[in-house]
């Protein structure tokens, strides 16, 4: 009862069911009680209440000198008074307000899914006083850049920012789509340096709208509430949308010249008494009828109906999609190009190989290693490092000074005293023993970067460094053969044997290396010439000449990115390329659910028309299949609302 009444809230069901109710009583008293006195005033008001919002669509669509649908069933049910079927008249009222009024509040459930991330970031929030620590609740408005907060156990996150004290499991699934909690853990201020450093790092990084886990949390704001990545997320779902997709655009412009056509016919129709052995009346109820069914009610809905769906399903899996045309495209992808680093890899190198030679051990030599290299500010350094102290724990390292970095070779340095050398092969002289440099070339073949430590005069080994792919590339490129893609490119500035070793890890049929960007836009082109339909993943900055030139281009791990967020039609918000198969199955089941309301919108038609004009059909029956054909295409759109991957 309670779902009834706050239905009936609404102002156009209320009427639409004020005008079935007058239609009823008018009904169930002439049936039983014959003739009544007034009781045709009852007709009257189901008329006033079922017309009412028809009637101001359509003084509003007259005034933009459009004809629509609205304007049809008026003059049905007009036309119908006119031949004196009040009763029929009434109902094509009732059932068209009613129709109306439920496409809208099945479409309000839609655009709910979407207005709901609004209310996910909280109204206030726990300021920290920078100088006494004191804790004041203030609106999440009124926080700006520098801010600290205090963020309690299972409480929203305020604003984006960065971990600064406490460590929490935050779930981020509101924001990015993730199904686990992301552990945060506080940023070192010693190595932070700016906002954006901070932003390549998950384990620091905190999205407005996740949900804090069981730790207390201090967070540093980044930027104002209108600013957020949850923000910035709301503002493009409700420009997309706006966007219209190919389908839509066919929709609105069939209306356009299906309406006049069909109002021309009835017409001409309504005058078939004239070369007919039968009364006007009869032509004129034929006329009207053919104008029920001719009505494309279900065929105007379809389209945005599933659009809007699919948009704000997808906003809940950490999926951003600008508009109906980037859904409907990727459907029709074939063919897809990956860049490298921070796509289909981890955008880090990472320690991959350690050999040791003459028995120095293994973690000896990391050890000697990481003391140099923590001198060094150099990316394969910290690397070293970072590897290093991750496999060897808590166990101190040796006292390293005196660094002199050999430009584009490698590093020197001295640890525990005694000479330490790190880089590559040629920073040494041609002392390397010939086993370091046979493995030394089989690395660099496996698209290794390799250096060389050597300690005191004496070779410790090798190191092999490689930026890895990521735990989840196979398994999505996997999914996207199972999907039908068929051709799956690596495009990177990487060098050839690089691009080669991930593309044999992760399954893609070519790695094409040493290319700058205008060089991946030119790929692309040829691609988009083979296979049409050719979608671009990338950082949505590096890569925006080839996202732009792609078909439809996607931004990997775009929360938190402005760049990326602008520049690409759909926009992963984690960085999980497994998001990138959910993202093309989502637009073929989206395409699917379109290509089946077209069918039966326009298969309706292509029925009552015929019937109505043969006389198969009276008024009442083409009332009922019409706006039954209506809401069962708003009704099978919102379908997506709950869809679930299949591959």
């Amino acid at each position: 009862m309670s779902n009834i009444i706050r239905a009936l809230s609404s102002r156009d069901l209320l009427f639409s069911f004020i005008c079935g109710l007058l239609l009823l009583v008018n009904r169930v008293v002439t049936w039983t009680a014959g003739p009544v006195p007034g009781i045709d005033l009852l007709l009257a008001g189901s008329y006033f209440f079922g017309g009412y919002y028809t009637a101001i669509e359509v003084v509003r669509s007259l005034r933009d000198r459009e004809f629509n649908i609205d304007l049809l069933m008026l003059i049905a049910a007009i036309g119908a008074a006119i031949i004196g079927a009040y009763a029929e008249g009434a109902l094509l009222l009732f059932l068209f307000s009613l129709g109306g009024a439920l496409e809208h509040q099945a479409m309000d459930r839609a655009r709910s899914a979407i207005s709901s991330l609004s209310e996910l970031a909280p109204e206030t929030a726990h300021r920290l006083d920078n100088e006494n620590g004191d804790v004041t609740d203030v609106p999440v408005e009124e926080l700006v850049k520098g801010d600290r907060v205090l963020v309690k156990p299972g409480e929203r996150f305020p604003a984006d920012g960065y971990v600064l004290k406490g460590q929490s499991a935050v779930n981020q699934a509101p924001i990015t789509g993730e199904s686990i909690p992301v552990d945060k853990a506080p940023v070192d201020p010693k190595k932070l340096i700016a906002d954006s450093e901070v932003a390549s790092f998950p384990e620091h990084v905190i999205f407005a709208g996740s949900i804090n886990g069981d730790g207390s949390v201090e967070m540093v704001v980044t930027g104002a509430a209108s600013d957020s990545t949850l923000a910035r997320v709301i503002r493009l779902i409700n420009e997309a949308e706006k966007q219209k997709s190919p389908t839509q655009r066919f929709a609105t412009s069939f209306e356009k010249w299906f309406v006049p056509a069909v109002l021309i016919f009835v017409t001409l129709i309504s005058f078939a008494f004239l070369v007919l052995d039968e009364a006007f009346s009869t032509s004129f109820y034929r006329a009207m009828t053919v104008l029920v069914g001719a009505s494309p009610c279900a065929l105007a809905i379809s389209t945005p109906s599933a659009i809007l769906s699919g948009i704000a399903r997808s906003a809940k899996l950490g999926i951003l999609i600008k508009g109906g045309g980037p859904l409907e495209e990727m459907g029709l992808v074939k063919a897809i190009a990956f860049d490298k680093t921070g796509t289909l890899t981890e955008g880090r190198p990472r320690i991959t190989d350690v050999i040791s030679l003459n028995g120095s051990g293994e973690d000896n030599m990391l050890r000697i290693a990481a003391a140099a290299e923590k001198l060094s500010d150099h990316p394969i350094a910290n690397a070293i490092v970072r590897d290093a102290l991750a496999r060897l724990g808590s166990e101190k390292l040796p006292e390293g000074s005196s660094a002199e970095s050999v430009q584009g070779k490698g590093l020197k340095a001295l640890v525990d005293g005694r000479i330490t050398e790190i880089g590559k092969a040629g920073l040494f002289d041609n002392s390397i023993p010939e086993s370091l440099i046979n493995s030394d070339r089989e690395l660099m073949e496996k698209g290794r970067t390799t250096v060389v430590v050597r300690y005191d005069g004496e070779y410790l080994g090798l190191i092999g460094l490689m930026d890895v792919s990521r735990p989840g590339s196979k398994s999505a490129i996997q999914k996207l053969r199972a999907l039908g893609i068929s051709r799956l490119v690596m495009l990177t500035g990487d060098n050839q044997t690089v691009a080669d070793a991930i593309a044999r890890e992760t399954g893609l049929d070519e790695a094409v290396g040493d290319l700058l960007p205008e060089d991946k836009l030119d790929y692309l082109k040829k691609m988009v010439k083979e296979y049409a339909h050719v979608a671009m993943i990338g950082d949505g900055v590096n890569d925006a000449p080839a996202l732009a030139g792609a078909s439809v281009g996607i931004a990997m791990g775009a929360a938190g990115s402005d760049v990326a967020l602008e520049t690409a039609d759909v926009a992963l918000m984690a960085d999980d390329i497994n998001k990138l198969p959910t993202a093309i199955a989502l637009s073929r089941s989206t395409r699917r659910i379109i290509k089946q309301n077209i069918f039966i919108s326009l298969g309706m038609i292509a029925f009552l028309v015929p019937a109505a004009l043969f006389g198969f059909a009276t008024m009442g029956i083409a009332v009922f299949l019409h706006e039954g054909s209506t809401l069962t295409v708003v009704l099978n759109a919102l379908r997506l609302l709950g869809w679930k991957e299949q591959v």
